[in-house]
């Protein structure tokens, strides 16, 4: 279920307010129609001062500001909802990360430090943390897990507090030695290649349909539109074919394990 109540409410004070149409609360907002439509069908939340605006608008005191804060520090976010439902449902799930250690494949140590990079609460980021270990298990913890195939940046693994890098290299290769878990490096000496402008994940279902999920630092979007899916099976195949192969990707990483 939905954690963000703002499409809810503005539906509601719509209606109390004469039912006032998304066209007409956009006039009196002075934004496009499309942005109160992204709010009504939860892609996008209000950013404060919209909130605010909303609120004199309805007359509501806080209520808009209240509503859009608590969606905006929902574990997990609204925007990344959709993404787990599918991770679980999943037979085959392909992950590429140029800055990061994929998030299946975090220790609890990185992934908190990561999670405390984003700035967010210490109790936020802890919730977090435990729906991000708790997806770990979902997926990997099957009786049947998914085949999982991750590609990361070279850069990406060495980037961290040593100690901290050390257990989770020595952690992602036990993970590779899994038999359905495939991990391929992208060796620093790639050059430049299509995956350095945007990290992104794929999830094929049981039907045979694939969905592909990306984040930015703001938010994040599940995609299921064919059109849009193929251009990321694409690119996952340009990066898979720069990277590593699994042997040597595993030796690259314990190599480097070896030196902190």
């Amino acid at each position: 279920m939905s954690s963000n109540g703002v499409p809810r409410t503005l539906k509601f004070l719509r209606t109390l307010n004469g039912g006032m149409t998304q066209e007409q609360l956009a006039q009196r907002l002075s934004v496009s129609t499309s942005l109160i439509a992204k709010f009504e069908t939860a892609r996008q939340i209000p950013l404060p001062d919209t909130a605010e605006q909303i609120d004199d608008v309805f007359g509501s005191g806080t209520l808009v500001q209240e509503t859009a804060a608590d969606a905006r520090n929902a574990v997990p976010p609204d925007w990344f909802q959709p993404w787990p439902e599918y991770e679980a449902q999943a037979e085959m799930l392909r992950g590429y990360e140029s800055t990061y250690v994929p998030g299946l494949l975090q220790t609890e140590a990185y992934a908190r430090a990561v999670l405390a990079v984003g700035l967010h609460p210490p109790e936020v980021a802890e919730q977090r943390l435990a729906h991000r270990l708790a997806r770990q298990a979902t997926v990997f913890d099957r009786k049947t897990p998914p085949v999982t195939s991750f590609i990361v940046d070279e850069a990406a693994l060495r980037r961290g507090d040593p100690a901290m890098m050390k257990e989770q290299l020595l952690h992602l290769v036990d993970m590779s030695r899994r038999d359905r878990v495939l991990l391929h490096v992208v060796p620093v000496d790639a050059g430049l290649y299509i995956g350095q402008l945007g990290n992104f994940a794929l999830a094929t279902l049981p039907d045979g349909t694939t969905v592909a999920y990306a984040e930015n630092p703001v938010d994040g979007r599940t995609y299921e539109e064919p059109a849009k899916v193929a251009a990321f099976v694409n690119a996952w195949e340009a990066i898979r074919s720069v990277a590593l192969p699994r042997d040597a990707s595993r030796d690259l990483i314990a190599r480097m394990a070896e030196e902190l």
